[in-house]
């Protein structure tokens, strides 16, 4: 747990380093160039430094041991700071879509950087594309959706860059201004549909879903290994950050004493443990034959996905 934390922390510094570095830059040559575009560019990289600076809090936060008040302990302040992280995208897409509407409204035609102005944007291009990859990999390793989010807000900065480059040559060799304005729009409702994708894919850890839910067959195996042990059900399974919490009913001989009874629940906890990685916790409820309420409205058992 500590590693992670530790890859999270080290990927939001990067982070925070990266987009200082290419807003200062653009800001700069911005003003020095005249021009516009490259300053609003360089103000949005300023932006995610506050998105890295969310995720290197949260990265502290989640480090905190369980209390009386939050038992399970703090590893959703990923997920939530994952859901702000879709808010800040959204407004992003939502403020380029609004002031290219407004360009098409007012008929407002973009300028012509000097030259110096394309090459920052090039080199900014390249270097939150690096951002991004790096940030998406740390994600995937630590399994933060935090990171990816982040990473992939730095995927629609690399997007936000190309398209300028992209609309000021439609603008100025095909003489056609106009498409500047509409590819930007084009974009914003592309960052606006990531930003979505975000918010509803953190819904189902929030709600105690589960997206991959071929885990409940892996459960039933490894309860399946465990000599004694039948008919697991009324399975749920929540999801803490890259952790999970099981929670199941077995059902056993009732006419074994306690301790033989603990010994197999004890069996079926390990088993899981062994064969599904990131167990945080395994709760078993253990039932003599034939107990099982048939009328059970929470949990999965195996013919709920046969």
């Amino acid at each position: 747990m500590k590693t992670r934390e530790s890859k999270i922390k080290t990927a939001s510094w990067v982070g925070i380093y990266g987009n200082a570095v290419l807003s200062i830059a653009k800001i700069t040559v911005g003003i020095i160039a005249g021009s516009l575009a490259v300053i609003a560019d360089g103000i949005d990289s300023a932006s995610d430094i506050l998105t890295s600076i969310i995720t290197l809090i949260t990265a502290y936060i989640i480090t905190k041991p369980p209390d009386i008040k939050h038992p399970y302990g703090y590893q959703r302040a990923d997920t939530i700071a994952t859901k702000a992280l879709s808010f800040i995208i959204f407004f992003a897409g939502a403020q380029l879509g609004i002031s290219t509407v407004m360009n098409l409204i007012e008929g407002e035609i973009r300028e012509m950087p000097s030259i110096i102005a394309i090459y920052v944007t090039l080199v900014s291009i390249v270097g939150k594309f690096l951002l991004a990859r790096y940030q998406c990999k740390m994600g995937k390793i630590t399994e933060s959706q935090m990171l990816i989010a982040s990473g992939r807000n730095m995927q629609n900065d690399v997007i936000i860059s190309l398209s300028v480059l992209l609309g000021l040559s439609f603008t100025f060799i095909f003489k056609l201004p106009v498409l500047d304005t509409i590819t930007a729009l084009a974009v914003s409702i592309w960052i606006m549909y990531v930003a979505f994708k975000i918010f509803m894919q953190t819904n189902i850890e929030l709600m105690d879903g589960i997206e991959d839910t071929s885990i409940y067959n892996d459960i039933f195996k490894a309860v399946d290994k465990v000599k004694n042990a039948h008919n697991p059900h009324k399975v749920r399974i929540r999801k803490i950050s890259n952790n999970y919490i099981i929670e199941l009913d077995i059902e056993i001989d009732g006419s074994i004493n306690l301790h033989e009874a603990h010994k197999i629940s004890h069996e079926v906890e390990k088993s899981i443990k062994e064969n599904i990685p990131n167990v945080y916790e395994v709760l078993i409820h253990a039932e003599p034959f034939g107990d099982m309420d048939k009328n059970e409205k929470y949990g999965v058992s195996s013919k709920d996905i046969n």
